[in-house]
């Protein structure tokens, strides 16, 4: 799974990247949360072209009647995103693309869980694959807009942190992922994603843990 990642470019780089007029107010974000905002790149629906726009991380299908309360749907599996009821209209519907810095995962150990920050050389932009949905809150009318994040099984040199990892798009299937009609579950075996051999990552303190330390600090690598 991944259940934090840091979004830290521009947002002039984020609009340059993504072919998309950025508007929104973007800080560097080091230790981003499930239930927070997070900025998405979507096509608009009504207009056409790209948008960047501000949702919720952690998905409200757009058919159920209550909002979850407790543990937030942040990630669904490529394996089966074509298959769950919570996840397939969306998949067929409403995919996006998550501006990243990076992403954390957590290695079992025999004294705890090592946290450990995976990202590209440079700490570079990319994505995350993921789709968007919106709720309309029945208590006051108001739609709510929502995402989460596609997994699938991680690179081999990380497994040994995570067995699972989010979707890494390379640049060259933004458009084919945000505009494609296939709605195929294999269509993961078919998009161009980061290579394996770009990634990096080094294990860092227990700092990001809480979402309180959110400063650059909690990506310095831990000194052994």
């Amino acid at each position: 799974m991944c259940g934090r990642y840091l979004l830290t470019s521009s947002v002039e780089t984020i609009g340059a990247s993504f072919e998309v007029d950025a508007r929104l107010n973007l800080g560097a974000r080091y230790n981003i949360a499930p239930g927070q905002l997070i900025p998405i790149v979507r096509m608009n629906e009504k207009e056409g072209g790209r948008e960047l726009a501000a949702v919720e991380w952690g998905l409200v299908p757009g058919w159920m009647k209550d909002r979850p309360v407790g543990r937030l749907m942040i990630n669904a599996r490529s394996e089966t995103i074509a298959e769950k009821p919570s996840f397939r209209t969306a998949f067929k519907r409403r995919r996006c693309l998550v501006p990243s810095n990076g992403f954390y995962e957590w290695q079992a150990q025999a004294d705890g869980k090592h946290p450990h920050y995976i990202y590209l050389a440079e700490g570079a932009l990319f994505a995350f694959a993921g789709i968007w949905e919106s709720w309309i809150d029945p208590k006051t009318e108001q739609a709510i807009e929502t995402a989460a994040l596609i997994t699938r099984q991680a690179y081999s040199n990380i497994q040994h942190i995570h067995e699972r990892m989010p979707v890494m798009l390379a640049s060259s299937d933004y458009e084919p992922w945000l505009e494609g009609e296939d709605p195929g579950q294999n269509i993961f075996d078919r998009m161009a994603l980061v290579p394996e051999g770009e990634i990096l990552f080094h294990e860092i303190s227990r700092q990001v843990n809480s979402i309180g330390n959110g400063d650059r600090s909690i990506i310095e690598p831990v000194r052994g």
